[in-house]
């Protein structure tokens, strides 16, 4: 079973990406699950939500404590909530930022895990360019299928345009290929460094 944990704040779409993460699965004839964390928080709130896939039946409910993958769609959280609790040794770190893991404080990171599974893709200013909105929800799924290879991006896009149909899903659907083709290239930099 793989895991996700997707932090972020109200309003964002967190828990739409959960949602899509887990079509995108279905679509792959997997099983998948996604929920979300939160109370009566507001617009802005830091707020958590959970994607399972595998082969087989999810029969969990409860939260992911030990995620496979992190994905953080707020970088102003890193340093407020606990985000890399549990996470797996050989996990997966995606960051909607436009700096560099020691440029955020998190240099120590890559000490601690693979360096093709860390990686800062500008989320935000994708979607801005593809959809003019800053919601970086789905230019970041494109991230994880490209750092993972846990889903086809083709699986992602088609997830996306199910969630928003027309003008709106097409523009999340070029955001999400955008950081795809981002992460593919910084992880190669990374290889090549």
């Amino acid at each position: 079973m793989f895991q996700v944990r997707i932090h972020g704040r109200g309003g964002q779409g967190v828990v739409s990406a959960a949602e899509m993460l887990s079509v995108a699965a279905f679509d792959e004839g997997r099983f998948a699950q996604a929920f979300p964390s939160f109370g009566s928080e507001r617009m802005g709130a830091p707020v958590m939500a959970f994607c399972r896939i595998d082969t087989r039946e999810i029969r969990l409910r409860e939260p992911v404590m030990r995620p496979d993958a992190l994905i953080v769609q707020d970088a102003t959280l890193l340093h407020q909530v606990d985000i890399f609790s549990g996470l797996a040794p050989d996990g997966y770190i995606l960051i909607n930022s436009t700096r560099s893991f020691e440029e955020l404080g998190l240099g120590e990171l890559r000490a601690r895990y693979p360096h093709d599974h860390l990686c800062c893709v500008p989320a935000t200013e994708i979607a801005m360019e593809h959809v003019g909105r800053p919601l970086p929800n789905a230019a970041l799924l494109g991230g994880f299928a490209a750092i993972t290879g846990q889903l086809q991006f083709e699986s992602v896009a088609g997830a996306i345009r199910a969630k928003f149909p027309g003008k709106v899903g097409e523009g999340n659907a070029r955001a999400a290929r955008a950081a795809f083709e981002a992460v593919l290239k910084t992880i190669a930099q990374e290889a090549h460094a």
